[in-house]
């Protein structure tokens, strides 16, 4: 037996032993006292269950409440009584903190894709995971605003990244059209990623480049159908160049690198009790360069995504949700050539009682044209399944507990780069989760 196999059952060993001791203290956990409440809850003098089945997850009226543009029809009674109709402000700064904190065994590596150096940590304390400023509002009749900045998002201190940062107006020219203008996530047509149970991700959204970018949705019903069509720069939120054309020091950036916009839209209904929704998006991305495709180029590449979204409930108390989402990346890579992968996922809530939920995610996803490319884009591949336990000490605080398997096989190095699926992505997470 070779050294590898021995490094292999190690991780495994750590990995099922770390599993163990976190089930064993979370059935011994006791209920704390807490004494925090979200920023909606405090406005609007209601309790977290209103709104959520169990924090973050919505329920149908949370759900009702982000269709009315982020509001209750009283909203004005949280308003400072100024004697100015064209005034409204609400009586206190609507803020609200998320914090998350995590212990984690994995068997994941960290590997230079140059050398094949390799940095592992079989146990790390993940503390604070992230801490979220968040701020909403209703500001007239038809505006809204929502904006959340996250300090110390996954250990780099330092730093503050604001995400999702929007203006939103419900009904433009008294036209029944919605318009949001501002940051966010192309993916929060489908199943926005912020309201998830799980600390693992919707995979397909992160590796197709469906997340945060800056843009516009317009919002429209018609009859039985949602539709949505928006207009995004297509190159995420970190890109800007300054201008410099016009002569030295002028104040201004460039938000946008590609020639083009990106198109997206979504087209939704209700059949039969499940939600279905087909998605579509069209634009630009840089190529892929060397090394390994982690540098990107100045060439234009053709992106197109297209899928399909489903969701529902069963009884009272179980969710469930599935996207299927096939995306044509063409001269990605290569020049005249197509490069085709799919992605997908499928999950379940179930909201046992006060006290605990339970979730399951399925993650899968093809590389397909994108193997053999001696690039990071090999690692697209993944097939896991994870399952994670809460138990909510109170309605804004939970512990949590998660193991995730991964169900691919491991990979060698077959190029000049170590890249694709070189180690397993098992873990074993416990935590807290808590918004107040």
């Amino acid at each position: 037996m070779n050294k590898q196999y021995f490094k292999t059952r190690n991780h495994q060993l750590t990995v099922l032993s770390v599993t163990f001791f976190l089930l064993l203290f979370t059935a011994l956990m006791l209920p704390d006292k807490a004494q925090a409440i979200p920023a909606f809850a405090r406005t609007y003098n209601m309790s977290c269950l209103s709104c959520h089945a169990a924090f973050p997850r919505l329920n149908e009226f949370g759900q009702h409440f982000v269709d009315n543009n982020y509001r209750l029809p009283n909203w004005k009674d949280a308003t400072v009584e100024t004697g100015d109709d064209m005034l409204a402000l609400p009586s206190s700064v609507p803020l609200a903190l998320r914090t998350q904190a995590f212990a984690q065994a994995r068997e994941a590596d960290a590997i230079d894709i140059n050398n094949g150096d390799t940095v592992s940590a079989d146990a790390d304390f993940q503390s604070p995971y992230q801490i979220k400023l968040l701020s909403s509002a209703a500001l007239s009749d038809h505006i809204s605003y929502y904006f959340y900045a996250i300090f110390a998002e996954k250990g780099d201190n330092g730093s503050v990244i604001v995400e999702d940062a929007w203006f939103s107006h419900d009904d433009i020219f008294g036209s029944n059209i919605s318009i949001m203008l501002g940051q966010f996530q192309v993916s929060d047509l489908m199943f926005p990623r912020e309201v998830r149970m799980t600390f693992q991700d919707f995979m397909v959204y992160r590796m197709a480049g469906l997340t945060y970018d800056r843009g516009t949705i317009f919002g429209y019903t018609a009859g039985p159908l949602d539709l949505s069509l928006g207009l995004v720069n297509g190159n995420g939120i970190a890109e800007n160049k300054t201008i410099n054309s016009p002569g030295y020091k002028r104040p201004d950036h460039l938000f946008d690198n590609n020639s083009g916009k990106s198109v997206f839209g979504r087209i939704g209904a209700d059949v039969a009790g499940v939600q279905l929704g087909l998605f579509g998006y069209s634009g630009t991305q840089k190529n892929a360069t060397a090394p390994a495709g982690t540098v990107n180029g100045k060439r234009d590449a053709d992106k197109v995504s297209y899928g399909i979204d489903l969701s529902g409930k069963i009884g009272s108390k179980t969710y469930w949700f599935a996207q299927l989402l096939q995306n044509d990346w063409d001269n990605f890579i290569n020049e005249n050539t197509q490069y085709r992968w799919f992605g997908s996922f499928i999950g379940i809530d179930y909201i046992h009682s006060d006290h605990w939920a339970y979730s399951l995610l399925y993650n899968y996803a093809d590389a397909n044209d994108l193997k053999n490319t001696d690039t990071i884009y090999e690692g697209i591949d993944i097939n896991s399944l994870t399952f994670s336990a809460a138990y909510y000490f109170m309605r804004n605080i939970k512990g949590v507990i998660e193991v995730n398997i991964d169900l691919l096989d491991t990979v060698d190095k077959t190029g000049n780069y170590w890249t694709g699926h070189l180690s397993g992505e098992n873990y074993a997470l416990l935590g807290f989760d808590a918004a107040f």
